[in-house]
């Protein structure tokens, strides 16, 4: 039960705050969804000025690492893109190459990981996670669980292009069960995404999700699925609500005590990012760095997902979680360049 008074501590308590007028700010007279990442477009950018500084870097007798991560930390993915297509066309090298060539190890992954766009970044993650011995479920659910119905569908068409296999047909060849039911539910990419709140559907929901759960003997899993992969995060909130009136246990122990294996994982990582998306991200950053040694390939996944999403907010909910900051963590468990591309990522400490 600690593990989940852990996560929720600081959290449950703001959510009947209406949030939604919160995260919007007035542009030209139109209300606008807040900016919460940590990267933002370059001022003044010029992407020939940096295809060349890069160039120089790169072909300096001593690679000049502290130009290639002040470029690629300082440029918004777009701005990237941008640079690769010059670089190329002043060149006729491949950018994501020559780095390739000259630098290694953690700084090499990810400086690849931030010229990638979004939905090659994300379908690469999901390929690597299905390709070798033994399937990545954690990276299938931490990627198919937080991303909009729009990324999900530009995540989809990049993999088949990229790969040249659907990704539905990966899951179904690389998952069993339960769990391959609940992935090509978030795959289908129909969660409601409205921020209005239906309170009789919450506690109707609610009822069910009691019902499939709690002293039936076997848990009603598709019962869970079917709301938990289809209702949006504001709804899914209300109903978890109605829940704790009916029970005395939260619903994911719930989950813990009725589920086990993959499928428990993935409905309790639904769960908390229907809470609070950026704490779900706080969390993994942790544990990416608790214990010894660190877990690099996480701490990059998830830097560069969220530095143009919600870093701020991860940042944010990481020292309310953990009574530190992340950049602390992140100076006590990494060095080199390495530390200064994950530090640039964070935003100001």
């Amino acid at each position: 039960m600690a593990f989940f008074k852990k996560f929720f501590k600081n959290i449950v308590h703001d959510k009947d705050k209406d949030k939604d007028k919160d995260d919007l700010v007035t542009v030209k007279g139109k209300p606008k969804p807040k900016y919460y990442g940590t990267v933002t477009p370059y001022p003044n950018f010029n992407a020939s000025s940096d295809a060349s500084i890069l160039q120089s870097a790169i072909e300096s007798k001593n690679v000049d690492e502290d130009v290639i991560v002040a470029v690629l930390v300082k440029r918004s993915n777009e701005q990237r893109q941008m640079i690769k297509a010059v670089y190329e066309a002043s060149t006729g090298k491949n950018l994501v190459k020559s780095l390739k060539s000259v630098l290694r190890s953690d700084l090499e992954d990810v400086a690849l990981a931030l010229l990638m766009t979004p939905a090659h970044f994300d379908a690469h993650l999901l390929r690597k996670a299905t390709k070798r011995l033994g399937t990545d479920e954690e990276v299938l659910v931490e990627v198919l669980a937080t991303r909009s119905n729009k990324e999900i569908e530009e995540i989809k068409k990049v993999f088949k292009q990229e790969y040249g296999v659907e990704l539905e047909q990966v899951i179904k060849d690389e998952t069993s069960g339960d769990f391959t039911k609940a992935l090509l539910a978030l795959l289908s990419a129909k969660k409601d995404e409205s921020t209005e709140v239906d309170m009789e559907q919450a506690k109707k929901d609610a009822k069910v999700l009691f019902e499939s759960g709690e002293g039936v003997g076997r848990a009603n899993v598709s019962s869970f699925i079917e709301i938990l992969t289809t209702r949006s995060g504001p709804q899914l909130s209300k109903t978890f609500q109605h829940y704790a009136t009916m029970s005395d246990i939260t619903l994911p122990k719930a989950l813990q005590m009725e589920l086990k294996g993959d499928i428990e994982d993935c409905l309790i990582a639904i769960v908390k990012c229907a809470w609070n998306t950026p704490a779900f991200f706080a969390e993994k950053l942790h544990e990416s760095m608790k214990g010894h040694g660190t877990r690099d390939k996480m701490l990059i996944r998830v830097l560069v997902s969220r530095s143009e999403v919600d870093l701020k907010k991860v940042v944010e909910n990481y020292r309310a979680m953990f009574e530190r900051t992340l950049q602390e963590d992140i100076l006590a468990d990494t060095k080199g360049h390495y530390q200064k591309v994950l530090l640039g990522l964070c935003g100001p400490h």
